[in-house]
């Protein structure tokens, strides 16, 4: 927390400093709120189901009229359950997970109109944007009332004679790619509203992939009887059925609204 409050006593300095000496800035900082959502196996096709809260931080270097390079820090959550599901086999699974997620991200936005934030005449302007980020996960999933970590339980048989797969990484690489729309409100202050699509390289998101059930007894004497009672939570009791599509990768989405206000008087840019 202290770390977080120095960061911003330092970039109010700067921009304090910045109005005062008049010097010329190409940059901005910016905040987003919105939300955040996912698409995988325990939501195949279901766009803008349980959405949850995200927000992050933004800073953007711009290079000219039509281009900017962009950073940002987002935190966001990521949840599904079968028992939401109106699919049969998918409520039999009844599988759950939630989780947070921590993602930081660099690279370029381009502008389809010339905008530059406190200018007379381009003063909004659609645009698109396309990253390479990292993001960290950590499903969990609830079980007789506790929140139970599914990382290290390996519950597809990971790291045993049952599945020759290890342990996925929490830590994981996507491609943030997305659209939106600037304004600029007053001299230095421009806000923006976008949408962005997460493509990630991971099945792992929900901690589920492995298109088969592994069978509880053979993991129960492997790993314990709580990992393989989360590894198949069927309904019916049986180890038939389909737990997960190992063809298919893990999405997630992040969409809101930024508010930017720009250090100091504009560089000309055009």
């Amino acid at each position: 927390m202290k770390n977080k409050f120095l960061i911003l006593i330092l970039l109010l300095a700067n921009l304090g400093f910045n109005q005062r000496h008049n010097v010329k800035s190409r940059s901005e900082i910016g905040l987003m709120s919105g939300g955040s959502y996912y698409i995988g196996d325990l939501n195949p096709n279901k766009h803008f189901y349980n959405i949850n809260l995200s927000y992050g931080g933004i800073y953007r270097y711009n290079v000219h009229s039509r281009m900017s390079i962009r950073t940002n820090l987002f935190y966001g959550k990521l949840n599904a359950s079968d028992a939401d599901s109106e699919i049969d086999v998918f409520k039999n699974r009844n599988l759950s997970f939630q989780t947070d997620f921590f993602e930081f991200s660099t690279g370029v936005e381009f502008n389809y109109l010339p905008y530059l934030t406190g200018h007379s005449e381009h003063i909004v302007s659609p645009y698109i944007f396309a990253q390479i980020g990292v993001f960290r996960i950590n499903p969990k999933t609830e079980y007789n009332g506790d929140l139970i970590e599914l990382h290290s339980l390996g519950t597809e048989g990971q790291n045993t004679e049952l599945n020759d797969a290890k342990l996925y990484s929490k830590t994981q690489i996507s491609i943030p790619l997305g659209f939106g729309v600037k304004f600029s409100l007053s001299k230095n202050i421009s806000c923006s509203t976008e949408f962005g699509i997460r493509k990630t390289f991971t099945d792992y998101i929900d901690d589920v992939s492995r298109s088969k059930f592994i069978d509880r007894n053979e993991l129960s004497d492997l790993s314990g009887p709580l990992v393989a009672e989360l590894s198949n939570r069927n309904l019916d009791g049986s180890s038939q059925g389909y737990r997960g599509n190992p063809a298919t990768k893990d999405w997630y989405f992040v969409f809101g609204g930024i508010l930017s206000i720009r250090l100091g008087p504009p560089d000309k840019c055009f």
